[in-house]
């Protein structure tokens, strides 16, 4: 890679990291996970930068990129995690507000949700890409994304901690 590219990709990094990491963030569930999966991926991308021919599709790169190691990352854990009776302790009382509880209330309900749904999820609504961007990032079908998503949105619409909340209301023109 001659000295253009690496200053090209680095201006990338320097530019897009923080809306990345975000997205790395609502797919691992944690600022940890998130920072390895995205460094990962920008690793990823590093390698494969002169491979990548137009530069307004790196983020798409990215992020897929990023789903798939998350999935692969998910399925190595899979096999090392057991089952419990015991449930964690929960505090007895939050001192949080109203929309930090709303935060949680919507995070668990996302989390719960399987990851190729929750990757969806995410694709289309935190990072607003289309459908057609969606089914590009994951290597799906624009129908797979529309049953997967539709799929998604009702099991969240059927969160008990979420359904009367007016603030949890799935934006304009959304449906199941």
């Amino acid at each position: 890679m001659d000295e253009q590219a690496r200053e090209d990709f680095r201006s990338y990094v320097a530019a897009r990291s923080p809306a990345l990491l975000r997205t790395a963030y609502m797919l691992s569930g944690n600022r940890a996970d998130a920072e390895d999966l995205l460094q990962t991926a920008l690793a990823k991308t590093y390698l494969a930068w002169d491979r990548i021919r137009e530069r307004e599709a790196v983020d798409g790169y990215v992020r897929r990129v990023m789903v798939n190691t998350q999935t692969s990352w998910w399925r190595r854990r899979k096999v090392d995690e057991r089952p419990t009776g015991d449930l964690p302790e929960r505090p007895a009382h939050r001192d949080a507000t109203a929309d930090l509880d709303l935060h949680d209330a919507l995070w668990t309900a996302l989390s719960e949700l399987p990851r190729r749904q929750r990757a969806m999820v995410v694709l289309r609504y935190y990072e607003d890409l289309s459908e057609a961007e969606t089914a590009a990032v994951m290597g799906v079908s624009v129908g797979t994304v529309k049953s997967t998503t539709s799929r998604a949105l009702t099991k969240l619409r059927d969160t008990s901690g979420l359904r009367d909340d007016p603030r949890t209301a799935l934006p304009t023109g959304v449906t199941a």
